[in-house]
């Protein structure tokens, strides 16, 4: 039997409260609140498992399914909309994010051998780029791709130890700079923005007029307006997340993944929850779920499901709204 779960107040405070309370993993039942043109209230947030290796990278599938990316397990995982689950690809070079292009070639950053390319098909697999002038990338996270064919991804860097484990092996080459990168329909890398912390999630507007970076060590979610020929605009704050934390080496947000629908409202995972924002950056609300989602995509018939996965596990949750149809991602 599927278990299900509500969605939490908007006060953040009140979510880490019950979340500290009942455990990250525990599966309590939440007080709900509507988010007005995006969920009703009282909407459950439907579990469809848990036990995955591994949570990243959701997207659409061209049959209505969605799938994701179980990247220490290497290996894309399909759930189609009835819950069914099964492997796409096996032996996915540690796929991380992930999108689809117009022909259905599946997309990939991948993190075992650090690159960017097409995976699925595999007759159709290749890699795009490996290298920024010189250097290897250091741990490719997230991906979207425009209506042109062009790719924008996100490079977060080497993962930073856990506290208190010993550091990690050094890798034989010293990796290229966090950063977020575009490659043209032609081929040619050009690096945006080598001044956020750690980029990770990344999206474009309905419109591709703006380019989202989440910032997982940033207060914001960052917001470029897209010149074209591979340049963008000065950044700029685009909108403010609750739960950032100040930490001895930092501050975190836990910002990962993002979504947009087709009102361009933007949805951000984060350690609170999923937050949703208009088109002009006003926070809208959260949606809470018993473990803190890791990145999140539209998917099923219409788009009008809004799928999480994170800590292992994966939500999906029915929207008043739609989710932005014009892509994949």
């Amino acid at each position: 039997m599927k278990k299900r779960f509500t969605i939490a107040p908007v006060v953040a405070p009140i979510v880490a409260l019950l979340l500290g309370a009942y455990g990250a993993s525990a599966h309590a039942q939440l007080a709900t609140v509507a988010i007005a043109g995006v969920v009703a209230a009282g909407t459950p947030i439907e579990l469809i498992k848990e036990g995955f290796n591994g949570t990243e990278g959701p997207v659409a599938l061209p049959d209505g399914s969605f799938a994701f990316t179980e990247t220490p397990a290497n290996r894309i995982t399909r759930i189609t909309p009835e819950g069914a689950i099964s492997t796409l690809l096996e032996n996915s070079n540690g796929s991380n994010g992930l999108a689809i292009n117009a022909e259905g070639d599946i997309y990939a950053v991948q993190v075992a051998d650090p690159k960017v390319g097409i995976v699925y098909p595999p007759q159709r697999a290749r890699t795009l780029a490996a290298r920024y002038d010189g250097a290897p990338f250091g741990r490719p996270n997230d991906i979207v791709l425009d209506r042109k064919g062009g790719v924008y991804f996100t490079d977060s860097g080497v993962n930073p130890p856990a506290p208190g484990a010993a550091p990690a092996p050094q890798p034989a080459e010293k990796p290229a700079k966090p950063a977020v990168y575009h490659i043209s329909n032609e081929g040619a890398l050009t690096r945006l923005a080598a001044d956020i912390e750690r980029p990770n999630g990344i999206q474009l507007s309905p419109d591709e007029k703006t380019l989202y970076v989440a910032n997982t060590f940033g207060e914001y979610v960052i917001a470029y307006d897209i010149l074209g020929d591979g340049k963008v605009g000065p950044r700029r704050n685009f909108a403010k997340l609750e739960g950032f934390k100040k930490t001895e080496t930092g501050g975190t947000s836990g910002a990962d993944g993002l979504a947009v629908d087709a009102d361009g409202r933007v949805y951000v995972a984060t350690t609170v929850g999923i937050q949703v924002f208009s088109n002009k950056g006003e926070a809208l609300g959260v949606i809470a779920l018993p473990k803190a989602p890791q990145n999140i995509a539209f998917a099923g018939p219409g788009k009008k499901t809004l799928y999480a996965v994170g800590r292992g596990a994966a939500y999906k949750i029915a929207t008043l709204t739609q989710g932005f149809t014009g892509r994949a991602k």
